[in-house]
């Protein structure tokens, strides 16, 4: 199957998420949450990403979560990144308890496709300090992609991971989590970095993005939101209308985008020092924000 019929076969498949002017997103993907060992990229920021879901809950946003949120290619079990980011786990619980959770599974978090994976591993953890069973994510679906649609002007934004056009992480995605397992995780440690991450492999990188934008353009410039590369874009009105959220494993700093008042933007946090020499995590604007009618379909 082609990266084309992949890509069609998200679409099709995908939730639609109702949305107006008064809606607020906030998209992140390739989170890597894993144990918090010398491998887990995400450790480093955490305390930047924690502080930015934060923000976000108590503003109203819904969050969008465009796969490999939980790094499962490195890691058994889900229990070890959640025992590693339990606070995250509980916030974000709230956002699922409110209904405003969206979760799409990447390559990293492929498993999540299977709901009886995720009824089993997600729905609840044990809490050692009473020694009970709590819920966490009780009854969540993650999907393939899903597709936010503006309920003024019916516009749609395609959201997925992106691997769909990346043949190797999207079949083989077994046999890459076999290697970094045995192979690439321990070779991180000492600064080696896997070579078949389109993170990593510029050529890879721009083949993936160059097979998404031709899906694009064969489906009417369809708005397409993507991760994946971890290479964040913002495109200007009437360029193809291809975006990528970035990631949360920059160095210092996670990047996502924002839906709010009809407009879209490309978003940083990151810790700045204040002239007292005092740190503090700010929110800066990247791109935007650019009234989504702008990149209107042909």
């Amino acid at each position: 199957m082609s990266s084309i019929k992949r890509l069609d076969r998200a679409f099709l498949n995908a939730k639609t998420i109702p949305f107006g002017n008064n809606d607020k997103f906030i998209l992140f993907s390739d989170c890597h949450r894993g144990d918090n060992s010398f491998a887990d990229d995400f450790a480093n920021n955490r305390n930047i990403y924690f502080h930015a879901l934060n923000h976000y809950y108590r503003e109203g946003f819904q969050y969008c979560e465009l796969g490999d949120g939980d790094e499962l290619w490195e890691n058994i079990s889900f229990e070890s990144i959640f025992e590693a980011h339990k606070n995250v786990y509980q916030l974000l619980r709230q956002f699922h308890l409110e209904n405003r959770l969206h979760m799409v599974w990447g390559n990293h978090d492929m498993v999540y496709k299977d709901k009886s994976y995720v009824d089993e591993h997600l729905s609840s953890y044990f809490e050692p300090i009473d020694g009970s069973d709590k819920e966490l994510f009780e009854g969540i679906t993650y999907h393939e992609a899903v597709v936010l649609k503006n309920k003024e002007t019916g516009q749609e934004l395609f959201c997925a991971h992106g691997h769909q056009a990346d043949w190797w992480n999207y079949v083989c995605w077994r046999i890459g989590r076999f290697l970094v397992r045995i192979l690439w995780k321990p070779l991180q440690v000492v600064g080696i970095a896997d070579p078949t991450s389109p993170a990593k492999n510029y050529k890879e990188l721009i083949r993936i993005e160059r097979r998404i934008k031709r899906w694009i353009l064969r489906n009417n410039l369809k708005i397409t939101i993507a991760g994946h590369t971890h290479r964040p874009r913002f495109p200007e009105p009437g360029q193809i209308p291809f975006f990528n959220t970035g990631s949360c494993v920059h160095p210092r700093s996670i990047t996502g985008l924002e839906i709010e008042k009809g407009e879209i933007s490309l978003i940083k946090w990151q810790i700045a020092t204040k002239p007292d020499g005092t740190l503090q995590i700010v929110r800066l604007l990247l791109e935007g924000p650019k009234k989504l009618i702008e990149y209107k379909d042909d």
